[in-house]
């Protein structure tokens, strides 16, 4: 994002960029995530905008996609690395508790109210979170 104009976030993208770029300030997510690239692409089905979490060689942002038409969200056209979808509320649940683990997450894919692609990149969420 280096240079150019930022723009504003909106819904769920927007949500996500405040909880996710102060890490940019930390020393601990800098050196852990500092030789690493990886885009995923969290979509609230229920919304109008997805977000886009790119963390480039130790730096994090977040860039919101229009989730219709469904066209703009895939791996093609997007370019993501992993992918998870489900309701808005689902993630407020999973991200803004404490008790993020494994055991809710598998129980929530098992019962199809996440959808995930490659997810030893989306695993990195875990990692972030932990911080």
């Amino acid at each position: 994002m280096s240079e150019e104009k930022k723009t504003r976030l909106h819904g769920f993208a927007g949500i996500l960029s405040k909880q996710v770029e102060p890490l940019n300030e930390m020393e601990k997510f800098k050196e852990k995530f500092k030789d690493t690239e990886v885009k995923v692409l969290l979509n609230a089905k229920d919304g109008k905008w997805a977000a886009m979490l790119i963390i480039d060689k130790g730096k994090i942002y977040v860039e919101g996609i229009k989730n219709d038409p469904k066209e703009n969200i895939n791996k093609k056209n997007a370019g993501w690395d992993g992918f998870l979808q489900t309701t808005t509320n689902i993630f407020l649940q999973l991200f803004g508790s404490d008790e993020l683990s494994t055991g809710k997450v598998i129980k929530k894919i098992l019962t199809r109210k996440i959808k995930i692609r490659g997810i030893k990149h989306v695993l990195v969420l875990l990692q972030l979170f932990d911080l």
